[in-house]
């Protein structure tokens, strides 16, 4: 399945079927983890060509899909795509990089520090002028009116992103913490690779993401901070996922509670056992009309799990934290 798309999606609409594939194609870049990277450098050279451009910029009500991988921001994204108004951009970090050279978790693109969390500070006038303009740019060639941005680790950037797009739109979307956790474990398993220089997997180049994860967000929250030490040296997958499960949800829903009129909580389990009801409360969050093509797609694909949740076993340092998280949020399995 090229750019997330299957014969189903190309049904519904072949405009949007067109514009996933540039966006795939020409602003995407490709992480560590994928093939086909031979195209970074001329998706770069493309992005900073516009940043540094005098082309006026107009971008309006931006949505961002936050939250945490593997809990079903792919596919909101997807279903959402097919919207008529919509341009969706999967992840695109090339341009996030290009316009923040430090925001690079995983080191797709860099071995250059990084930073988790980013505040309204770290947004100067450079690079709001280059996002503007490299969603502006994104929007002229898709023609498309609105872009959608999935990128669950801007749930950390939210004041950030809002500096940059101040009439921005957030879906926070939550799954329960342990199809999540159970989920990134099988995704880092399946998609890890050992190489010369190290590993590379959900963490990073040799866990240089999880490094960060610990350093900057649990060592300076009331959830983890008494225990950082300790759980800086974890090597299981789940107890890693869960570590970050439980941070993303703290400040997700921290998010939504001091910015109630841009971030909208949303359950994975909403989404998948009533899509249409979950979908229309999305796009009046956004100021979306409704739009069937989205609806039909969603109830084609969308079902709630045949199976039910299979529980995680976890460090006792990280067991605390993520089952008041879970039960915060009334996950009771």
């Amino acid at each position: 399945m090229v750019a997330q798309i299957d014969k189903r999606y190309v049904a519904k609409s072949l405009k949007q079927s067109a514009v996933r594939l540039l966006s795939y194609g020409l602003f995407e870049g490709r992480p560590l983890t994928t093939r086909g990277r031979w195209i970074n450098p001329l998706v770069f050279a493309h992005a900073r060509a516009v940043a540094r451009s005098e082309r006026e910029a107009s971008v309006e009500k931006p949505i961002f899909i936050i939250g945490t991988g593997r809990s079903g921001t792919t596919v909101l994204g997807v279903v959402l795509s097919l919207h008529r108004e919509l341009g969706f951009l999967n992840e695109p970090k090339a341009l996030w990089h290009t316009a923040f050279p430090h925001e690079d978790l995983p080191g797709n693109y860099t071995t250059e520090p990084a930073s988790y969390r980013l505040t309204a500070d770290d947004a100067d006038e450079q690079t709001v002028a280059a996002m503007q303009r490299l969603y502006a740019a994104y929007l002229r060639m898709s023609r498309t009116g609105r872009v959608l941005d999935k990128y669950p680790e801007l749930v950390f950037r939210v004041p950030f992103v809002r500096s940059i797009f101040p009439d921005a739109r957030f879906l926070f979307l939550a799954r329960n913490g342990a199809d999540t956790v159970n989920s990134i474990a099988a995704w880092s398993e399946r998609h890890g690779q050992s190489e010369q220089d190290g590993t590379v997997d959900w963490w990073g180049t040799n866990n240089r993401k999880w490094r960060y994860l610990v350093d900057q967000l649990a060592a300076e929250s009331p959830q983890f901070g008494g225990v950082a030490d300790e759980i800086a040296g974890l090597t299981e997958h789940t107890d890693m996922a869960a570590v970050e499960w439980a941070l993303s949800m703290a400040e997700g829903r921290r998010m939504a509670t001091e910015f109630p009129e841009a971030v909208l909580e949303v359950r994975y389990e909403d989404l998948v056992t009533v899509p249409v009801e979950t979908l229309r409360r999305i796009m009046a969050f956004c100021e979306l009309e409704p739009d069937a093509a989205v609806f039909n797609y969603a109830s084609e694909i969308l079902v709630p799990g045949r199976r039910g949740t299979t529980p995680v076993t976890l460090h006792p340092a990280v067991e605390g934290a993520f089952m008041e998280t879970m039960q915060a949020m009334g996950y009771t399995s």
